[in-house]
């Protein structure tokens, strides 16, 4: 058993006790209080955590509504980061979703209603004369190893939410730590406060954002690029996490700066990556190659153009394909159906210009009034081993349809992942049925277990980002790597479709269960962080063969140390 770390600390008193880095609350111990001047600032009784956190479990427990639980949590956070992170660790599947989604797109949506203290660094249009002041003051004395950062136009399948998106910043920074172990005074939340779009905000008295429209264009580029060479002088070794900017914005941004700086889009590339580590533990069952597949993509958004490149990388770099023989495998439908060239360009946009299908290979395929092959027809023609659904179209995909796939594959693998659940393309259940419970099947929200034909549990894997994204920035921050390349996406990809219990039994679910998303984090972590090494963007002195170790190391623990006071310690 590892010793008990020992803690410098340069607080006393009420500084120490309103410090949620240091306070460690009635854990305190006799010693401890007398040389930090807490013995009468505490009850006598000295607890241990684990009944610290039995304490604070039961509170939870009466506060009845997940939104009530959300405000819990975020005051517990403000006060103690052990025990905030520790009951999280210790209810984990349940609490998820009361600090994610989809409690927390409720919070984010009332934020101004429920606002209370600063949570971040809010960079503001208005005040950028004094951006870089307002960054050192908030980051003075840090060191920073991961920033999330948004601009809050698309948060959470909710929209446009202003200066709220704080809360999708502080979440995301709240889960690399829980999950993947980067120590939470090493991070910073931003939000990018360039106006909103969102009328209702606009005129509510109490919103506490910039009430303006958004700024867009130059404006705007100058206003982010600002903010980005910022990092790229004070912090050119942490991690940038682009988290829920529009559509129009979040891949451009991510195209633009992804060579100047380790950046991670996750609507982009966490979905993109667990995506592909489905698949490739799909193809594991189905004894067949990415290369091998026809996909289906309904839904081209940002989620579903990261989830084609991705898997298109990864058959360039698993399968040896050219990029042109990959893009072949893809057959994108959108709201104006499959994306082929007669289409126009007023309905192709130039991102999925790699992916536009030839008229000539639709020839005498029915279209409907507009002119448009919808989805039924692609699926017929194509005959597609994997159908994805990033649409949040929910019941898209039909019996007709599934049943269709059915005829042409003996194994169909159908990831439907627009997520709330209602907006699911197909049931798992639903589609198990129809497909006599041969699909192999994945949903971007939690599903219970369907039945097989046998009257075995048949286990749904959830694509959840948060199984690969932690470990994707925990492999990046630990290498120092100055990208993120591909080729760490794809590694860390391979590393979690590795821990599929499917490979052990073709009808057990694709993807581990979230209550081991800790293990799988580090696991990815490792894999990203050699493969640093291998693609030449790793920045350490040492070996390759040492990540294992460095990785366990750096990992941040919801435990407590002894404390002894020092005037230079830490604050």
């Amino acid at each position: 058993m590892s010793a008990e770390k020992v803690f410098k600390v340069a607080l006393r008193g009420e500084a120490l006790l309103t410090s949620p880095r240091w306070n460690k609350g009635t854990v305190f111990t006799h010693e401890e209080r007398k040389a930090f001047g807490l013995t009468g600032r505490l009850p006598s009784r000295v607890n241990t955590l684990d009944e610290q956190c039995e304490r604070a479990y039961a509170q939870l427990q009466n506060c009845g509504t997940p939104i009530r639980k959300n405000s819990f949590l975020q005051s517990l956070k403000e006060q103690n980061w052990v025990l905030y992170y520790s009951l999280l660790s210790r209810h984990l599947k349940e609490l998820s979703s009361i600090i994610y989604t989809p409690t927390e797109a409720q919070a984010i949506a009332d934020y101004s209603h429920l606002f209370r203290r600063s949570e971040g660094l809010y960079l503001t249009f208005t005040d950028q004369d004094t951006m870089e002041q307002d960054y050192l003051e908030q980051t003075k004395d840090q060191d920073i190893d991961l920033i999330v950062c948004t601009d809050a136009e698309a948060i959470l399948g909710i929209g446009d939410q202003g200066v709220g998106g704080i809360g999708i910043s502080t979440a995301k920074s709240v889960i690399y730590s829980l999950l993947a172990g980067i120590n939470p005074s090493k991070s910073l939340s931003v939000t990018l406060d360039v106006g909103t779009d969102n009328e209702d905000l606009l005129k509510d008295p109490l919103y506490v954002g910039w009430p303006s429209h958004r700024v867009r264009g130059a404006e705007y580029d100058n206003f982010i690029d600002k903010f980005i060479q910022l990092v790229r002088k004070h912090h050119p070794h942490c991690l940038l996490h682009f988290e829920d900017f529009g559509v129009q914005n979040a891949g451009r941004l991510l195209e633009k700066y992804c060579q100047q700086h380790a950046c991670f889009n996750d609507d982009i590339q966490g979905t993109g990556a667990v995506t592909l580590a489905a698949l490739m533990a799909a193809i594991g069952v189905t004894k067949s190659t990415l290369s091998d597949q026809r996909i289906v993509v309904f839904g081209a958004g940002s989620a579903g153009l990261g989830i084609t490149k991705q898997l298109r990388d990864a058959m360039v770099h698993a399968d040896g394909t050219s990029h042109e023989e990959a893009n072949k495998r893809f057959f994108l439908v959108d709201r104006f159906g499959l994306i082929k060239r007669s289409l126009g360009p007023d309905k192709i946009r130039s991102v999925v210009q790699e992916y536009v299908r030839p008229d000539e290979e639709w020839d005498g395929v029915p279209t409907n009034e507009n002119g448009e092959v919808e989805l039924f027809e692609v699926v017929k023609k194509v005959k597609p081993t994997v159908l994805i659904g990033c649409s949040t179209r929910g019941g898209a995909f039909t019996e007709r349809i599934i049943k269709n796939m059915k005829e042409n594959c003996e194994r169909p693998i159908i990831f439907a992942l627009s997520n709330p659940s209602h907006l699911v393309e197909v049931d798992p259940k639903d589609a198990n049925d129809w497909t006599d419970g041969k699909a192999l099947l994945a949903t971007g929200s939690p599903f219970p277990p369907v039945k097989m034909p046998d009257g075995k549990d048949y286990i749904i894997a959830e694509c959840n980002n948060a199984l690969v994204y932690p470990g994707l920035g925990l492999g990046a921050i630990i290498s120092k790597s100055r990208r993120m390349t591909d080729g760490m996406i794809i590694a860390g990809a391979q590393r979690l479709a590795s821990l599929s219990p499917a490979l052990k039994d073709p009808d057990d679910a694709l993807l581990p269960d979230f209550e081991g998303a800790p293990r799988a984090n580090l696991e990815v972590a490792i894999a990203v962080a050699e493969q640093a090494f291998d693609d030449g963007v790793a920045d350490v002195d040492w070996k390759k063969e040492e990540t294992r170790t460095k990785v366990e190391e750096k990992q941040w623990k919801p435990v407590y140390g002894r404390y002894e006071y020092d005037d230079h310690g830490a604050v």
